[in-house]
């Protein structure tokens, strides 16, 4: 057991996925033989393998997955190969994934038909009924897919297909989401006709204009991992390669058409134009049921909300009745809470302004004693007259060795002021004694032999 668990510790580790159950059945797939599980998630053609839970949850029959979709009642769209494609591993999980479970834009019937019932279209189902989860980064094939955009716009202009800067399975997740085929290009730089193709065909006005319209565009390069990878799922042994894929169930997509080497802006349109034709039955019966199925989740909406307006409105009532009775127990308890309030306000209010009415006064009976009596004139006194915004005058008479600090204490000892902050100022020049100069003497602070003080209000 702790062998088992070992090796999904050091699978995990070394791919990065962080699902142990995946990581359980992948190594089960191999009969637990590390080297060879992870040798097979890392390589770039690793398109014979899958999960062990795409054993469990496939859907399509064995004939439909190996071949050609022919037979069935209505038989395939004349003229398009519909082939059905399992992807590598290493494509789902280098981005969202498709879903294990019915997803995409139909279901293949056991006859091998693509069903045009799209009852499954937008459901997003994992393992549980949870929501897919990341595998791993998509860092790396978003950061080739935007790479691809960039080059390919440096190398043949802006008029292009709005080839989307994300990894495969996100623009297949997009197709699907916005009920369109996926158009997909795979770029070979080093082929003799690829500039010719691009630059004639691919950015052809006309050609743009209807992929732009009718499909969701991804390009890959096949010098990137990604782009190399769809190359050999979709086998393109021709460039110029260009296809139009759906989703299908688990990790599949349905190969639509194909278009390999060199072809004129009308033939690939052409080409474009019947697959859109031909297909948009499907294409219409999917947006029609997923309307169908909008319309009565609103129709129920509707009928709930009703329902619910209806209860509420008798809640209500009954509420403002039950309100109204208690409002008015508690406008009668409340006017007699307020009267006690307002008695106990106006006595506490009392108190406390004879509170502080007596600290005051001891408070000043305090500063006037600590001034000591007033010196008599002489050489080491100094008069200092202070003047009150009143207009109001009061003088007096300290040491000259007396601190600024005292002419506080005395205009506090005064009563006349009923703030707390002010300053005293005197003029010609102007000087602010403030606290930083508390403790100056009467004498240092130049204010020796007399001084005249004005009351500055701070604001």
């Amino acid at each position: 057991m702790d062998d088992v668990a070992d090796k999904v510790a050091k699978f995990q580790a070394t791919t990065g996925l962080e699902d142990s159950d995946l990581c359980t059945e992948i190594l089960s797939a191999h009969n637990w033989d590390l080297e060879l599980a992870i040798s097979n998630f890392t390589s770039s053609s690793a398109e014979n393998y899958r999960s062990a839970s795409e054993a469990t949850t496939s859907t399509i029959p064995e004939e439909v997955e190996t071949g050609l979709v022919v037979g069935g009642p209505h038989g395939p769209p004349p003229g398009l190969a519909w082939k059905i494609i399992t992807l590598p591993f290493s494509i789902i999980s280098g981005s969202l994934g498709l879903i294990s479970g019915a997803v995409g834009f139909g279901v293949w019937a056991a006859s091998g038909v693509l069903s045009y019932g799209l009852s499954m279209i937008g459901l997003n189902s994992g393992r549980n009924g949870e929501s897919s989860a990341r595998l791993v980064s998509v860092s790396a094939a978003v950061s080739e897919a935007m790479d691809f955009v960039t080059s390919f716009e440096r190398d043949f202009g802006s008029l292009k297909p709005n080839f989307v800067a994300e990894g495969f399975m996100d623009a297949l997740q997009r197709s699907r989401n916005e009920y369109k085929l996926l158009f997909v290009y795979l770029h070979s730089p080093d082929h003799q006709d690829t500039p010719v193709f691009c630059e004639k065909t691919l950015c052809n006005e006309d050609l743009v204009a209807f992929i732009n319209e009718n499909f969701v565009a991804w390009g890959g390069s096949i010098r990137a991992s990604e782009g190399f990878k769809m190359s050999n799922s979709l086998k393109a042994s021709r460039f110029p390669f260009c296809a139009v894929v759906m989703a299908a169930t688990n990790q599949r997509i349905a190969l639509l058409q194909q278009v390999e080497g060199p072809k004129s802006p009308e033939e690939l349109l052409t080409v474009l134009q019947r697959v859109i034709e031909e297909s948009a039955p499907v294409l219409v019966t999917a947006r029609v049921e997923a309307e169908e199925r909008r319309n009565n989740m609103r129709l129920r909406e509707e009928q709930d909300a009703a329902y619910r307006t209806a209860l509420e409105a008798d809640q209500a009532r009954e509420r403002e009745r039950k309100e109204e009775q208690e409002r008015l127990e508690r406008e009668a308890a409340e006017a007699e809470r307020k009267r006690k309030e307002e008695e106990e306000a106006q006595e506490r209010a009392a108190r406390e302004a004879a509170e502080r009415e007596a600290a005051l006064a001891k408070m000043r009976q305090e500063k006037l004693l600590a001034l000591g009596t007033e010196p008599e004139k002489g050489p080491d006194v100094t008069q200092v007259l202070v003047r009150f915004p009143t207009g109001e005058r009061k003088d007096r008479r300290f040491h000259c060795a007396t601190t600024i600090q005292s002419l506080y204490d005395y205009v506090d000892s005064l009563g006349c002021l009923e703030v707390d902050n002010y300053s005293l100022v005197s003029n010609f020049p102007r000087t602010v004694y403030g606290a930083e100069k508390l403790s100056l003497s009467l004498k240092d602070a130049g204010l020796h032999p007399q001084a005249s003080l004005f009351i500055e209000l701070s604001s």
